[in-house]
């Protein structure tokens, strides 16, 4: 007579223990290959551990701790009094309206937040491979319309901002994604007219690489915003803005094209001669056959790109354009909140960090696709 201590037991405790074993067995055994391989690596490993953490417990007594959270308005005594010992975040509910929005008026930073909130959800809709359709091109042009209603006003009851006032977070969004949306298709153009059979087109895309390459993406602000102007007619002129915009396409294409075009020189020629089999004309090879290897090829480099691209949106600041760096310190010439500078720029980094890191696992998950299929 079996006993209830003989009776089968149920298996999905013992299955879930051995998944857990597995799994701190593959732990481990990472650690011991990649950590703890050799006296040396132990060592090295060890030191950096503790290098890690005491960085960390000091940065949490400075940020956590000790930090200061709330004063009354201007009220910065308290803040002063545990100056090197703890944070001032303070500042930031104090001053985040300005960092984010710049000078656009007070009663109206609901329309350039309304802005930024389309942004993040056209990014958003457009990273979900089951919405690329042509419907979402006409989304986006209704969004951009939307955002340049918002910002700009006149009409449907809403007073009219000046581009002067625009400023912060909206003003880097604008730049890099009208940058990259039109600088994209840009480059594409130049790499296949780099590599096309016609030496006067090859000459000139070469002509136009290398010249916008060669020089600093200030000068080309300084140039754009300074001497353009010269060469339009009397009484013709385009705001400082849109023409800072003209610059970031121009440099961002360049770029861009250099990146295609490595893409373009990975592809095997079978794959141009099968396209040319099919009966395919120039335009259907590239864009059907050529093109769409070549971009899965450059993933990592063109991501890097947007990366950098979207960081040196800050470099407006040299032609009076307040981006989101160029309002954070502005905010801080107040006397009373110039002695906490680096927590209005931890937080500015934070944001940067945030569509960076979006970006970067956006595009370590276009690879993993890209390598399954």
């Amino acid at each position: 007579m079996t006993s209830l201590t003989d009776a089968p037991q149920d298996p999905l405790p013992s299955g879930r223990s051995r998944s857990r074993r597995s799994g701190r067995g593959r732990a481990i055994g990472w650690l011991r290959a990649n950590l703890f391989s050799s006296i040396p690596s132990t060592v090295i490993s060890l030191l950096l551990i503790f290098l890690l953490a005491k960085a960390c417990v000091s940065f949490m007594q400075w940020g956590v701790w000790n930090a200061i959270w709330t004063v009354p308005s201007n009220q910065t005594g308290a803040c002063r009094a545990v100056r090197g010992l703890g944070a001032c975040w303070a500042v930031i509910p104090e001053k985040y309206r300005f960092i984010l929005f710049g000078t656009y008026p007070f009663d109206q930073q609901w329309r350039p937040a309304l802005s930024v909130l389309t942004f993040i959800a056209l990014f958003l809709v457009s990273s979900r491979r089951s919405c690329w359709r042509k419907e979402l091109m006409l989304a986006w042009v209704a969004a951009l319309v939307v955002i340049g209603l918002l910002m700009w006003g006149g009409i449907l009851g809403l007073s009219f901002v000046p581009q002067d006032r625009w400023g912060g977070l909206p003003v880097t969004l604008i730049l890099a994604t009208f940058g990259l949306a039109f600088g994209f298709p840009l480059g594409i153009v130049v790499a296949l007219g780099r590599r096309s059979r016609l030496p006067a087109i090859r000459s000139l895309c070469v002509l136009y690489v290398e010249l916008i390459r060669g020089v600093p993406l200030v000068s080309l602000l300084f140039m754009s915003s300074v001497m353009f102007p010269l060469f339009l007619p009397d009484g013709f002129n385009i705001d400082k803005l849109l023409r800072a915009q003209v610059a970031f396409v121009l440099y961002a294409g360049a770029y861009l094209a250099e990146v295609i075009r490595g893409g373009l020189q990975a592809i095997p020629s079978g794959q141009h001669d099968a396209a040319d089999a099919l009966g395919l004309s120039y335009w259907r090879k590239n864009a059907l056959v050529i093109l769409p290897q070549a971009i899965r090829h450059v993933i990592p480099p063109l991501v890097n790109t947007f990366l950098a691209f979207f960081k040196d949106t800050s470099l407006v600041l040299i032609i009076g354009i307040f981006d989101l760096l160029t309002t954070a310190k502005t905010a801080i010439v107040d006397p009373a909140w110039q002695s906490f500078s680096v927590e209005v720029y931890l937080f500015v980094a934070l944001i940067y960090f945030v569509f960076s890191f979006a970006m970067s696992r956006y595009s370590r998950r276009l690879e993993t696709e890209a390598k399954s299929t």
